[in-house]
């Protein structure tokens, strides 16, 4: 790697700042005592363009240095700009001047601060997003929606047999509903929670409308997605795994007026399908599912860790839910293997193959919440036969082929008050974390994850990953690329652009026109995109998948388009449900990653 210099020469007049075109920040801000680091990306070669950092009230501060990095094409040029021993806190500019007469190229302000996250309590607005994706009763839009849910297919003799699978939330920008996004979203709120029990606010009610109940508003919000999951499991060894198909996708709009016809009459009904261990399907198109422990071992760590956490509060919740817990966890070892979801019209479903990280999961949350160390010693066989989640250091993988994307059972077992058991997980935690962080030194921005559909939920597990290493073990070894990850995701990736939903004003790019019927509409006298905030949209994806998708395109001009590359793309466009569509279970897993950074 050539090291360049840092010419030092005192700035002049800083001019107004204006959108970037060439330097990459983070948009939130950095902690003081962040790793911290800005990208150059541009035509011009970084040797002969003097960078800065300056702070209007304080003057000039030294760089820690700057190196030139591989290009990230279509840029020619790049260079990494580092400044970790800037730790004042306080509002900064960097800025890129030309040699040889010192003209200003480019300006990008950014905060340091260690309330950097929680000036704005980002944490919270996760939260947002999930309330408005609420699917029985919808707070966003006080009206009900799919009250006849459903009746069951794909299920021999109890083919039509109706269930009350009410409530939980719509998977992302359309209507459907699956038992492996929405348990991993419990798991993520109830784990954000007991990770961090102290930053999170009380000002809405457990049917999300405004007003405090005396219950943190996660806590509220895991237990709207616990309830429906027990109607989910609405009998012993009954495990229900999705409500509706791509049929949905006939319409957009409101949910409450949600009129598309399965069979019974327009808006009279959807169909659930079973948990199942072979291939299904009710049209042409079938999954390649193995086995049911995948889906039912989600419920059983789910349901562990919500009995835990619920133990005090509502007893009886917590009675019920350890119950099934542990028969859950007792079905799911009985029938190993990966059960998908369904698809029907089109041949896209969530193609998960593997399981035994779902089994090892619940049996570790069950040892604690049971005090059972044969399920721990259980969890950890079943982690030891899959030491590293596969996608990491991988350069592609199938749509959710390896979900979650990140392993919480190994941070459970890496923690365990046994060194035979703690040690190799410990390992494990770091074998993952290196792959990732070793595949992203080949780039400008050391982002190691593979663009594949919904990357940015593959970037918030890494981060999760890295900092449970890091915290566990004290080894700061790979914190540059922890930190670019989460970078990637506040702008420091090659569209300059945040991947999270933010309110207007806050930073200088977030997604405007994410793949929601939301943003079209006015609710309740508010435009609907702010209803979206919090949510975390798909990300950058491989060209090559951009152009093979069906029905993918824009609908408006590409105001990106100076930094789409032969390898990935991302579009601020509602037409691209490829890059730009919110999803429910990648936004749930920000909540561990930003209530971390609350200071």
């Amino acid at each position: 790697m050539k090291r360049l210099m840092i010419l030092g020469a005192l700035c002049t007049a800083i001019p107004a700042i204006y959108a970037q075109s060439s330097l990459r920040v983070n948009q939130m801000g950095y902690l003081c005592n962040d790793f911290k680091s800005a990208v150059y990306v541009g035509d011009m070669d970084p040797e002969n363009i003097i960078f800065e950092i300056v702070s209007p009230e304080r003057g000039k501060f030294e760089l820690d240095s700057v190196a030139d990095a591989p290009a990230w094409a279509p840029f020619k040029h790049a260079a990494r700009i580092y400044f970790s021993s800037v730790t004042t806190p306080g509002e900064y500019v960097i800025s890129a001047r030309r040699l040889p007469d010192g003209a200003v190229m480019d300006v990008a302000k950014l905060y340091i601060g260690n309330d950097a996250y929680s000036r704005l309590a980002i944490h919270e607005m996760p939260l947002n997003y999930l309330r408005q994706q609420r699917c029985g009763y919808n707070p966003v839009h006080d009206a009900e929606c799919h009250q006849h849910d459903g009746f069951l297919v794909l299920s021999g003799d109890d083919d039509g047999k109706h269930y009350d699978v009410r409530g939980g939330w719509h998977d992302a920008s359309d209507y459907l509903q699956y038992l492996p996004t929405s348990a991993n979203t419990v798991y993520q709120l109830l784990f954000a929670y007991k990770k961090n029990p102290d930053v999170w606010a009380d000002n809405y009610d457990a049917a999300g409308k405004n007003g405090s109940n005396g219950v943190p508003d996660i806590l509220d919000e895991a237990r709207w997605g616990l309830e429906w999951m027990c109607r989910m499991n609405p009998e012993d060894n009954v495990y229900l795994n999705q409500i509706a198909d791509d049929r949905d996708h006939r319409y957009a709009g409101v949910p409450q007026k949600d009129s598309v016809d399965y069979g019974r009459g327009p808006g009279a009904g959807r169909p659930v399908y079973p948990v199942s261990g072979e291939p299904y399907g009710l049209m042409k198109n079938k999954n390649r599912s193995t086995g049911e422990a995948s889906s039912v071992a989600k419920f059983a760590s789910a349901f562990a860790l919500g009995s835990k956490l619920f133990q005090n509060s509502d007893p009886d919740f917590a009675k019920d839910l350890a119950s099934r817990a542990e028969k859950a966890y007792a079905y799911a070892k009985a029938h190993p293997g990966a059960s998908q979801t369904a698809p029907c019209v089109s041949p896209y479903f969530y193609e998960e193959d593997n399981w035994v990280d779902d089994v090892e999961l619940a049996g570790a949350q069950l040892s604690r919440l049971l005090n059972k160390p044969v399920y721990e010693k259980e969890a950890a066989e079943y982690g030891a036969q899959e030491p590293c989640t596969p996608w990491m250091g991988a350069d592609t993988a199938r749509h959710y082929q390896w979900y979650p994307f990140v392993n919480l059972g190994h941070a459970l077992l890496a923690e365990s008050s046994s060194p035979e058991i703690s040690t190799p997980f410990k390992k494990y935690l770091k074998d993952g974390v290196e792959r990732v962080a070793k595949r992203g030194e080949s780039n400008a921005f050391r982002y190691g994850v593979p663009f594949i559909w919904c990357s940015n939920n593959l970037a918030v597990a890494f981060v999760t990953q890295a900092m449970l290493y890091r915290e566990l073990t004290g080894d700061n070894t790979y914190i540059e690329a922890e930190t670019a990850a989460r970078d990637w995701l506040f702008g420091v990736n090659p569209w300059g652009q945040t991947m999270i939903i933010l309110p207007d004003g806050m930073v200088e790019s977030s997604p405007v026109d994410p793949h929601s019927a939301m943003v079209d509409l006015v609710v309740n006298r508010r435009p609907g995109r702010d209803w979206l905030v919090g949510g975390i949209v798909d990300g950058p994806v491989y060209t090559g998948i951009f152009n093979s998708l069906w029905g993918v395109h824009l609908r408006h001009d590409d105001r990106f388009a100076h930094a789409q590359g032969p390898v990935a793309v991302y579009h601020d466009d509602y037409s691209d449900y490829s890059t730009n569509e919110p999803t429910m279970d990648g936004t749930a897993s920000l909540t561990f990653m930003l209530s971390r950074l609350i200071k």
